[in-house]
């Protein structure tokens, strides 16, 4: 009977957590469900609470409960790994592009579960160490803490991917982003996690106890509306700079399954030189082209008449061109590159090269390895071989001051952005490739993305697709354009250039160090009780 009952019990609280882990990744996938995220996270840590207390549960129980929450979170997050079927641009048969599409859906949602595991286990260390004892109300804090060690370690090493960070949940609330100026997205994540984490102390531990209960509730709903007061306050107090560039971005809608076709340097050269004289006679003086419009070595003697090509068109427009193309550099290191070219048909010798490849995208990981195992998915790449990593922010300098660039997946680590705006750029341009993902989720959650790194520096943020979505943005997160997916387009605005940096940029991710020596003192703080309450006993 006992066991019955634990086993039931133990179900219910795995099935809670998972209830709370879907949920969350919906608010993901639908931002305009954002709200509800405050909530959704109840179930988790309800379940959390429960686990950590009960002492039959072990460490490695501890583990897989946690194992299976982020897996089933980041599960409904990538569900957008479907829109790449069937990958026939990559040359796979319908069968190979099944297998890596359940490879890419179900291994990246694993490698996010292996070390988000951890979170619950450290959760449940702490506990069992009595870290909580003279303190219980910092059981949310410590698991809110532990979640955000988790996010920001996601941007240490390849098998990591942010994509999933809880902040991205507010996308369509502006307000809720600003605070990222001050302490970084991460800040975000942590008054989401505080917030659900308060509210399910008080419906766990305070039945009955209706002034613990409206204290709790009062705490929370305070972390929300304090958030978004602040939010508005940024907004409004925001102020302008005296300096200023017009800009345009071109969107041609040249999809990767066109790009490597027969006629696609003649359809590229008619559809971006066209919208170039377009968005030239609209008094643009810089104009951002997407991630490898030019799926060429653009500075290789073969492709001299491409670079003939950009040159002529930028002084026809008399503007800079900013081309997204590959790059070879005197060693045979081949990059995917950003260019600049001048409005007298110079071409810049600083050339942006991206800092972050998408494994299996531009790169393989472990190739001998994933040649055996998964061969469709080692052939995925459409280059013949592998990329190199740009290794520095690589400004362009240029008479509106210093640029500083990013290409596509370099936009959801911070910590780019962060080097270039230190570095001195004024503005930022991104250049993207979103085509893989038709109109799924996923281009969304990357503009968003996108919008986060603009508002953390206090950076305009110009951002070019091949097939959407292409926008700009200001400091503060607002679209002054946006051309939605699947369409061909431009774009222009005048865009602040500013020099003055956030908090955020001085500080960087102090907030996640402090997070983690929170963490380590609850540790210790423990230890040093327990091994006091055992020597009392010996000496008793």
């Amino acid at each position: 009977m006992k066991t019955g009952m634990k086993h039931y019990l133990e179900s219910a609280r795995l099935s809670f957590m998972l209830i709370g882990a879907i949920l969350t990744g919906l608010t993901l996938v639908f931002p305009v469900l954002g709200f509800l995220q405050w909530f959704t996270m109840i179930p988790i840590f309800i379940g959390v609470y429960r686990m950590a207390e009960d002492r039959s549960v072990r460490l490695r129980r501890a583990y897989l409960y946690g194992f299976l929450t982020v897996f089933a979170y980041y599960f409904v997050i990538y569900h957008w790994f479907c829109a790449l079927y069937p990958l026939d641009f990559a040359g796979l048969d319908p069968a190979s592009a099944v297998v890596v599409i359940i490879a890419g859906w179900a291994g990246l949602s694993l490698l996010q579960a292996i070390p988000g595991g951890f979170v619950f286990l450290f959760y449940k260390l702490l506990q069992k160490n009595g870290a909580f004892e003279r303190v219980p109300v910092l059981r949310p804090i410590a698991f809110s803490a532990l979640w955000i060690i988790f996010e920001w370690s996601s941007t240490l090493h390849w098998t990591g991917v942010p994509w999933g960070r809880l902040c991205l949940g507010q996308a369509s609330y502006l307000p809720m982003l600003q605070s990222a100026s001050l302490f970084g997205s991460y800040f975000i994540s942590l008054l989401i996690l505080l917030v659900n984490g308060l509210l399910a102390y008080a419906i766990l531990y305070c039945v009955g106890k209706i002034k613990k209960v409206r204290l709790l509730s009062l705490c929370a709903a305070s972390l929300v509306l304090l958030n978004l007061l602040l939010g508005c306050c940024l907004m409004a107090l925001n102020s302008p700079s005296n300096e200023s560039v017009r800009v345009a971005v071109v969107q041609g809608n040249i999809s990767s399954h066109e790009k490597w076709g027969e006629n696609s340097r003649e359809l590229t050269k008619e559809i971006y030189g066209e919208k170039t004289r377009l968005a030239a006679k609209e008094g643009a003086q810089i104009v951002l082209w997407p991630e490898t419009a030019f799926p060429n070595r653009l500075n290789a003697s073969f492709n001299s008449d491409l670079l003939e090509f950009v040159t002529d068109l930028a002084r026809e427009c008399e503007v800079t061109l900013v081309i997204g193309a590959l790059y070879e550099d005197s060693e045979g290191g081949e990059y995917n590159a950003l260019y600049w070219i001048d409005p007298d048909g110079s071409v810049s010798e600083d050339v942006y090269a991206k800092r972050h490849l998408v494994p299996f995208g531009e790169y393989v990981p472990m190739r001998e390895l994933i040649t055996a195992l998964i061969p469709p998915l080692a052939d995925l790449s459409v280059l013949q071989s592998d990329l190199s990593a740009g290794s520095d922010p690589a400004l362009f300098e240029s008479s509106y001051g210093r640029i500083g660039s990013l290409i596509c997946f370099d936009s959801i680590y911070e910590q780019l952005t962060l080097d270039s705006v230190r570095e001195g750029a004024k503005l930022m341009l991104l250049s993207s490739n979103d085509s893989w993902f038709f109109d799924s989720a996923a281009i969304y959650q990357h503009e968003a993305q996108a919008r986060l790194r603009a508002i953390e520096n206090g950076r305009y943020l110009v951002r070019s697709g091949n097939t959407g979505i292409s926008s700009i943005v200001s400091n503060t997160g607002e679209h002054l354009v946006y051309i939605d997916p699947l369409v061909d387009g431009y774009g222009v605005a005048d865009v602040e250039l500013r020099e003055t940096q956030t908090l955020y940029t001085h500080v960087g991710n102090l907030l996640v160090y402090a997070c983690i020596g929170f963490c380590a003192t609850l540790l210790a703080l423990g230890w040093i009780d327990s091994y006091k309450k055992r020597r009392e006993e010996i000496l008793k």
